[in-house]
């Protein structure tokens, strides 16, 4: 049974060193690495409620959805390996929620806790900032995931609710939370394009 943080790994103070990574769009050939990447947070936490962690084809597919959107697959390397990546997909597909996206951050289990999902996330902000969306939302699995939490609440975000028990997975109920923050003018002014 998967203790009620599992999906948060500390990292000794010898590891806290924090890296440099080149962010850059996300290519085919990155996929087993992300497979690795995204298969140890299927299998020990509970960050993702996915309870087999998919192949690289599938993975595959999840990637060129995502880029046929027109919308940001990200990953960070850091010496020629890839330690992390990120990408944005709509928060719902009904049209009204069109200008609204959610995002995923994951990092290596052995990089957590060193920059690499900041990094990430900024970029990914930027991105869809620059492509006209006007909200970002993340769900983040467990109350608590205190370093994704830290992690949205540095980058901007701020806690609009969490839904309470509304998954299982490792034997115990799991909490939602839900944080959001505005892109470019946010809901100052209608997005491009409106009636």
């Amino acid at each position: 049974m998967c203790p009620r943080n599992c999906g948060i790994r500390l990292t000794s103070p010898s590891s806290s060193a924090r890296l440099s990574p080149l962010v850059r769009d996300a290519q085919e050939r990155d996929l087993p690495a992300i497979q690795r990447i995204y298969a140890h947070h299927v299998l020990s936490g509970v960050t993702s409620f996915e309870e087999e962690p998919p192949d690289v084809n599938e993975l595959k597919r999840r990637l060129e959805a995502v880029k046929e959107r027109g919308l940001p697959y990200l990953v960070a390397e850091v010496d020629g390996v890839v330690l992390g990546y990120a990408y944005a997909a709509p928060y719902r597909v009904r049209p009204g929620y069109r200008h609204a996206v959610e995002n995923s951050v994951y990092v290596d289990a052995d990089s957590a806790r060193r920059g690499l999902g900041s990094n990430l996330l900024e970029r990914l902000i930027d991105e869809c900032t620059e492509a006209g969306f006007r909200q970002m939302v993340a769900i983040i699995g467990v109350t608590e995931d205190e370093a994704s939490i830290k992690l949205h609440e540095r980058a901007g975000f701020h806690h609009v609710g969490a839904l309470q028990s509304i998954g299982f997975k490792h034997g115990q109920w799991v909490d939602t939370v839900f944080m959001q923050r505005a892109l470019g003018e946010g809901d100052e002014t209608p997005p491009r394009g409106s009636d």
